[in-house]
């Protein structure tokens, strides 16, 4: 069961890497957009958020403060679903819909970090290098 858990952590968090990794990389590109949203100091904010997602899916992958990796997780997700995919805005069906599809995806990941959060704070989820902080 801890190799299964470990490597559920790491599926889990394959995307938040690669995304971290893209909020450095596409900086000014997705400050622009997240500035179009409303988002204030949108490029500093787009190196901010993509060095929590970085940290917190590091931080659950490695089981290092486990649960407080999932809490950062989590604090990304909720609200960025609200901010960055407001499909009640939309007026356009099939961009509503796009919009609708990614609010839900990180609601549902958001969901998944507090799963785990649960789990580091009761259990070791396979595999961690350090004891939960919570």
């Amino acid at each position: 069961m801890e190799l299964v858990a470990l490597i559920g952590r790491i599926l889990f968090s394959y995307m938040f890497v690669a995304s971290g990794i893209n909020h450095f990389k596409n900086r000014k590109h997705m400050g622009e957009y997240a500035g179009s949203m409303g988002v204030p100091a949108a490029e500093t904010a787009v190196v901010v958020s993509g060095a929590v997602i970085l940290a917190g899916a590091t931080m659950v992958v490695f089981g290092i403060l486990g649960d407080l990796g999932a809490l950062l997780l989590a604090a990304f997700l909720i609200p960025t679903a609200v901010l960055m995919h407001p499909f009640w805005k939309v007026e356009d069906p099939q961009m509503r819909q796009m919009q609708q599809i990614n609010f839900n995806k990180n609601l549902a990941m958001a969901g998944g970090a507090l799963a785990l959060f649960v789990l580091f704070s009761t259990c070791a989820p396979g595999f961690t290098l350090t004891s939960p902080l919570f």
